[in-house]
């Protein structure tokens, strides 16, 4: 099946809409992570944005076996 172009601009204005979320509600909160995470190596930064990858392909996997 290929992707639809309109799905991908979904679910691509959902993630902003999530991103946006905690400096919308605390931005005091979002300005602090945000400094810790300037401090990150790079190698930190590449597990962490791993690490989200891979939950969120199993989150989208979970939620294709449940449907």
């Amino acid at each position: 099946m290929m992707i639809q172009w309109l799905d991908v601009v979904r679910a691509l204005s959902l993630v902003m809409v999530i991103e946006g979320i905690l400096p919308f509600l605390s931005p005091v909160r979002a300005r602090a992570m945000f400094t810790r995470m300037a401090t990150v190596d790079d190698r930190g930064l590449r597990t962490v944005g791993f690490l989200s990858m891979l939950s969120g392909l199993l989150a989208l996997q979970l939620i294709h076996w449940l449907a």
